[in-house]
């Protein structure tokens, strides 16, 4: 049996979704929590901020409180794309179905995945150097980050699960991450009143040939479907970020700067993050080490498409992260989240 066999992603019975169990138990190894198709972790700045040794880029960017924000998914098995440098298992990715009538219920996927981080929570407590306030404060999260593993935008009620998340009194802001292949969703969130607090688009490749390169993408319009999506955040009534990973080789020449700064433009977002490609998880069987920019070359970068898009500062950066962000001064919003921080 082949590994692929294996490991098949999903298995779909009469009434739901369920990755199987084959690599539940991987994920389950590898720190995640599972629940049916949809999953949550402790990301690598969360457990740092238990023990008060530092808070992740959003924190820094936005004022997100790290140890309260829980990232989950949705659709943790289901992506479009299988983006080289995704340190994900985008090899176990398997279908671009998910069939409304065999997906959770959004109060399902919330309570059962608050259940499985509390369970991940629960190991930390026995560490005399991690914050026992933090700890108890974790439990009770206020921050919604929907990205982690596979394609949020592919599960059928995503409207539904912000809503649901707003109902929550401790919620105070809602993030999403999307690789732009499902712009009719994009479409949904804006029509029925679902639009989270900040929406970010992953903007990798500055033509059709990069984005097929990078993104190995799985559908055959899969550049006009992100066009498509980038367009549409130009005029979402919400925070917009596009938030862009550096490779080496890929797509940091400068010879790209200028179609990035023109492509870029139309999405005319709040925020543009511009990040270093990192070594880690699965990408290191794709990718090298050298594929990573230190971070005088992030900023080299952020400096020459500053000087491409006037309307455009550099707001700040993270060193540790390799990211520089900037802010986009004719659309500006307060780079704090006010209601998060009141």
């Amino acid at each position: 049996m082949s590994c692929a066999d294996e490991y098949f992603a999903h298995e779909m019975s009469d009434n739901l979704i369920q990755i199987t169990p084959q690599l539940k138990d991987r994920l389950k190894k590898a720190k995640y929590g599972v629940y049916n198709h949809s999953a949550v972790e402790l990301c690598h700045w969360t457990k740092k901020s238990f023990a008060n040794e530092g808070s992740c880029y959003k924190h820094k960017f936005y004022g997100i409180s790290t140890h309260r924000c829980m990232e989950m998914t949705p659709s943790a098995m289901n992506c479009e794309n299988r983006c080289i440098y995704c340190w994900r298992p985008a090899e176990f990715y398997d279908t671009l179905q998910m069939p409304e009538e065999l997906v959770d219920e959004p109060d399902a996927i919330v309570h059962n995945l608050l259940e499985e981080r509390r369970k991940l929570i629960m190991g930390y407590y026995g560490n005399s150097k991690n914050d026992k306030t933090k700890l108890d404060e974790s439990l009770l999260p206020a921050h919604y980050a929907i990205s982690l593993s596979g394609e949020p935008t592919m599960y059928p009620k995503l409207p539904q699960l912000v809503k649901y998340l707003r109902t929550l009194a401790a919620t105070k802001s809602i993030f999403l991450v999307t690789n732009g292949q499902e712009p009719d969703m994009l479409r949904r969130l804006v029509k029925e009143d679902a639009l989270p607090t900040q929406v970010y688009l992953s903007t990798n490749a500055s033509n059709k040939k990069m984005f097929s390169q990078i993104n190995r993408p799985r559908h055959k319009d899969a550049w006009e479907r992100w066009l498509d999506s980038l367009r549409l955040l130009s005029e979402m009534n919400t925070r917009t970020v596009l938030r862009m990973t550096i490779i080496r080789g890929y797509n940091s020449d400068d010879n790209f700067i200028e179609e990035f700064a023109g492509l870029m433009a139309q999405g005319n977002p709040h925020f543009i993050e511009l990040k270093s490609y990192m070594h880690v998880g699965m990408s290191t069987q794709r990718l090298e080490k050298g594929d990573m920019l230190e971070m005088h070359e992030v900023r080299h970068f952020a400096d020459e498409l500053v000087l491409r898009m006037p309307a455009f500062g550099v707001m700040d950066e993270s060193e540790i992260s390799r990211i520089v962000v900037l802010q986009n001064k004719n659309r500006h919003v307060d780079r704090w989240i006010r209601e998060y921080l009141d």
